[in-house]
């Protein structure tokens, strides 16, 4: 028999997420997602939920509402100031700045517009407000090592971590 996913198993899936109304694709990963199953919550509830017994091979298509997720979208958390303002390194569409509050939690605001006077930066989540599909394909499933579960994920060779952070999300 082969594994199936469950608690301390080490998996690793593909997965995009497409936007329900539109079928457009709004996010893919490159390299394949590994995380340690009952003791990551890199996915969504719901996702781990459906995965919970698949094996390698299985495909499955999850729908979420993502202001249940992530909350609703919040227009307090759009801000636009002037570009002179803006450091330069931060002066290009999709660029994540993280920011901290007086109380010291950190936020990620991902600039969404630019022109030659003005930046906005958004720090909603970008798939609030959506109703999308998690369509996830299985891997890799087996035991994980003692290691990995301390870890919360597989082993990376240190020549591949670069190449991973190169992945866009």
């Amino acid at each position: 028999m082969s594994d199936v996913i469950e608690d301390n198993k080490l998996v690793e899936l593909s997965y995009k997420v497409t936007d329900q109304a539109s079928g457009q694709v709004l996010t893919s990963v490159e390299f394949p997602l590994g995380y340690i199953h009952g003791h990551n919550d890199v996915l969504a509830p719901q996702v781990l939920e459906e995965l919970e017994g698949k094996s390698v091979g299985d495909i499955i298509e999850v729908p979420i509402d993502c202001n249940v997720l992530y909350g609703p979208r919040d227009e307090a958390l759009v801000f636009t100031d002037r570009v002179e303002n803006v450091p330069e390194e931060y002066r290009e569409i999709g660029t994540t700045i993280t920011m901290q509050n007086d109380e010291g939690k950190k936020r990620n605001f991902i600039v969404t517009k630019l022109d030659d006077q003005t930046l906005t930066v958004d720090g909603n989540n970008p798939l609030c407000g959506r109703h999308v599909v998690f369509i996830l394909e299985v891997l890799t499933v087996r035991d994980a090592t003692d290691e990995e579960i301390e870890a919360g994920g597989p082993e990376i060779a240190e020549s591949d971590v670069d190449d991973a952070l190169k992945v866009p999300l």
